[in-house]
């Protein structure tokens, strides 16, 4: 919304991979049923799947004109290696804003959501790929000399959040 008030006349391109996931495994197919198998237990789903949902985005999406906005990948090291190549092939220069929370806090908020997969053995699964798999993506991109890395407390009122992230980026 901010982006969008600010350059009214430049388009967003929103790039989120789990939703997507949510849609693919509802399909019918053997590869989305063995997807929907990980997702029921709780699992990451395998980098190929997670680089071919937002490649496929990409590819077929994304105009030059557009700010990119991507939520969600990459989730382990390869993905996020290959993302930032995709980046780079666009001539996008890439800020990463990673907004930080404790397990604790994580938890909290994803068993107060009552999704069908927020079950409290499943976000405990999920938060531990997370510390194994997402954090050495994460700490591939903050290390890149040719990446603007953000941190973020995440522990805050929305509103909090929002203007920090503004004026990190922005200001």
């Amino acid at each position: 919304k901010y982006l969008e008030e600010k350059t009214p006349d430049i388009k967003v391109f929103y790039l989120q991979t789990g939703q997507k996931f949510r849609d693919f495994i509802s399909e019918p197919g053997y590869t989305g049923a063995l997807s929907k198998e990980i997702y029921d237990a709780g699992g990451l789903q395998p980098s190929f799947l997670a680089v071919w949902i937002w490649a496929d985005m990409l590819i077929k999406n994304f105009k030059d004109d557009e700010h990119l906005i991507i939520d969600g990948t990459p989730r382990k090291l390869g993905e996020a290696i290959l993302f930032h190549d995709a980046i780079k092939f666009y001539k996008r220069k890439m800020n990463v804003v990673c907004i930080n929370v404790s397990r604790e806090w994580s938890k909290e908020k994803l068993m107060a959501r009552k999704r069908q997969d927020d079950l409290e053995g499943m976000i405990d699964k999920r938060l531990d790929w997370y510390e194994e798999d997402v954090v050495p993506a994460i700490e591939h991109l903050r290390n890149s000399s040719d990446v603007n890395f953000f941190d973020i407390n995440g522990e805050r009122p929305i509103s909090e959040i929002h203007e920090d992230i503004v004026e990190r980026l922005f200001k």
